[in-house]
């Protein structure tokens, strides 16, 4: 009589600046129980913060339908797992005396598994969220090479390889971290030297063109000048109201101003995808985040941008994409990196 084996089971996390979301997964990528969220209390020190990761883990870990074996986290910032230190992150600390102080050589990893009994594996969020798609995404876990673009409240960015993309004795796949762990930053491409600012204090890179405030200053911009667009009447007039989601609305509905930053945007965003191809020789670009619904919108315009600045051969070779683990990219990218563990 053959002997049942218990399926492999992790919790994937994705730590935010505003809350914290866990999930266990099987090693398919299949959740194993329902998904929780709760605030990160991102500001409120590390003894409440710690707190809230820990809880939102053990709920995941307790809601699992076979027992958790490990935890995965996925963390903005520089992270040094191999330490369990989160190097800096700008959106976790606390204010002291009207001044906020944000994580430096920050001892996570020992807290979280110490108040939840499991072992835990961190890494940074978008370079998770790039093995995540790799694994459970659109690089179907078998890519030679596949490049995340993360379009949101600022560009993020991951590389994963193959083994057999690498010249010497390697296994994979292969997340690309760099010489001190911090690499990966796609967003910070420089694609207009001198040109719009972004929030790493740099002049002209993708972030500072295609994050979610240069987008809608983009089209609030024109609207201000006195363009004709649907998206005057959606918002009755009140600018504030315009949102990305909001221009791919107008867009779907053939306004041309919505069209219009589109296509913008989508170029800047292409020059810093055709760098990508020339240097990673990607088969799969994937473009991920919450702006990465604007689907054709965006990705078309990259797409021809990126094939004017590309060398031909690498660039025939990489489909450039939607990504397909949009919403729950952290939480898989933190289970991926469990299981690899």
């Amino acid at each position: 009589m053959l002997e049942s084996t218990v399926p492999r089971c992790v919790v994937g996390v994705d730590l935010g600046g505003t809350n914290v979301r866990a999930c266990a997964y099987f090693e398919d990528g299949s959740p194993a129980g329902p998904k929780f969220a709760q605030s990160s209390e991102a500001q409120s020190g590390n003894d409440a913060i710690f707190a809230a990761i820990s809880a939102c883990v053990r709920n995941a870990a307790e809601a699992s339908s076979v027992p958790v074996e490990r935890v995965g986290m996925a963390v903005p910032g520089h992270i040094d797992d191999a330490n369990g230190v989160v190097r800096w992150s700008p959106n976790f600390g606390e204010e002291v005396q009207g001044i906020f102080h944000h994580w430096q050589d920050v001892s996570l990893k020992a807290s979280i598994e110490q108040q939840t009994g499991l072992p835990v594996s961190m890494g940074n969020d978008a370079n998770l969220a790039a093995l995540g798609e790799y694994r459970f995404g659109a690089g179907k876990n078998s890519a030679n090479c596949l490049v995340l673009l993360t379009v949101g409240t600022g560009i993020g960015g991951g590389v994963v390889m193959k083994a057999s993309s690498v010249q010497g004795d390697a296994r994979g796949p292969l997340l690309l971290l760099g010489g001190n762990k911090g690499g990966g930053e796609l967003g910070h491409i420089v694609v207009q030297h001198g040109g719009a600012t972004c929030n790493a204090g740099s002049y002209g890179a993708i972030e500072g063109y295609c994050q979610r405030d240069a987008i809608v200053e983009r089209a609030v911009n024109r609207l201000r000048r006195g363009r004709n667009s649907l998206m005057n009447d959606m918002v009755s007039g009140d600018l504030s109201l315009v949102t990305p989601k909001l221009i791919s609305d107008a867009a779907d509905a053939g306004d041309e101003l919505a069209i219009e930053v589109w296509s913008e945007v989508g170029t800047y965003l292409g020059v810093g995808v055709g760098s990508c191809i020339n240097i990673f020789a990607p088969d799969v670009v994937a473009i991920g985040g919450q702006i990465a619904y604007a689907g054709e919108w965006l990705i078309g315009p990259a797409r021809r941008a990126a094939e004017n600045c590309a060398i031909p051969s690498l660039f025939s070779d990489a489909r450039i994409v939607q990504a397909e683990c949009i919403d729950d990219a952290g939480m898989l990218g933190g289970a991926a990196l469990a299981l690899q563990a």
